[in-house]
């Protein structure tokens, strides 16, 4: 067995209040880690500042590793646990901005950073899309990370499974339009985490945010999914909080001795999948 404590927080970022965010996700550290021993912590996407920012993206935006990066490495580095992040990152040309994710490790070390590479409309005005789909070894095995819409691309979660990943993070600002109903989008959202989880046969540890902003109503429904597609904990109501639950690696390793997903794919056939259009 290799068993493993991971946490999804489902949180209220407020709009553009860095500080204030900062200090809400320290406190979920501080609570979480206080309950017992967790060796993983994913929050959503855009943790630091919030999604309909616009312009004012470029005045939120941080190097890495930059003050949020060294204040939560802190918090990994206490607590002896890795921590999955959202935030705005730039490079030595301010204007240069991607929507990012972090990955720090139990000694407070940067493991890397994802750009997210799949961005829908309103976000292509204010980001760049990343590039690659790097691998991250933590201290119990490789991870994987996926921002939002990448999920929705099979092609995304499968490659980071080729390249060993056995978790995949998901940092998410899932979301509908407030004047529709939001059934459909809560069943978009599971389904699409439970799918990428059993057509790999890795575990999900998926964070989705919750609130309110300009466009957008924000759900939640934050979750763990298992190699299976089961679902180990979810949070089903609308309100900060996490799901936390312990896996066990050797479930990736069986169910994918089993299932076969790895083994018997047919790459040759598969040419259209590469090409652009």
């Amino acid at each position: 067995m290799q068993e493993i404590t991971v946490a999804a927080v489902q949180m209220y970022p407020q709009l553009g209040k860095v500080e204030d965010n900062l200090i809400a996700m320290t406190k979920f550290v501080d609570k979480i880690c206080s309950e017992q021993k967790v060796d993983l912590i994913v929050f959503p996407e855009l943790a630091t500042t919030g999604y309909e920012l616009g312009l004012r993206f470029t005045d939120v935006a941080e190097r890495v590793p930059g003050h949020a990066v060294n204040l939560l490495a802190q918090r990994a580095a206490d607590y002896s646990t890795h921590i999955v992040f959202g935030l705005v990152s730039k490079e030595r040309v301010e204007s240069i901005l991607y929507n990012a994710a972090v990955v720090i490790g139990p000694d407070g070390e940067i493991l890397g950073e994802y750009r997210k590479l799949h961005l829908p409309g309103e976000e292509r005005l204010a980001f760049r899309p990343g590039y690659r789909l790097p691998v991250f070894e933590g201290s119990f095995g490789l991870m994987g990370v996926l921002l939002g819409w990448d999920l929705a691309f099979p092609e995304a979660a499968r490659s980071l499974a080729l390249d060993g990943a056995e978790i995949l993070c998901v940092c998410a600002n899932w979301s509908h339009p407030p004047a529709q109903a939001d059934d459909l989008y809560r069943q978009e959202w599971r389904t699409y985490v439970q799918a990428r989880a059993l057509e790999n046969a890795f575990f999900t540890v998926a964070s989705n945010r919750i609130g309110e902003e300009y466009s957008y109503h924000f759900f939640g429904e934050s979750m763990v999914g298992g190699p299976r597609g089961e679902v180990y904990a979810s949070i089903d109501e609308e309100s900060e909080g996490y799901a936390l639950t312990t896996v066990d690696l050797e479930a990736v390793r069986k169910s994918r001795e089993e299932l076969q997903l790895i083994q018997c794919r047919v790459p040759t056939a598969y040419r259209a999948v590469v090409r652009k259009y």
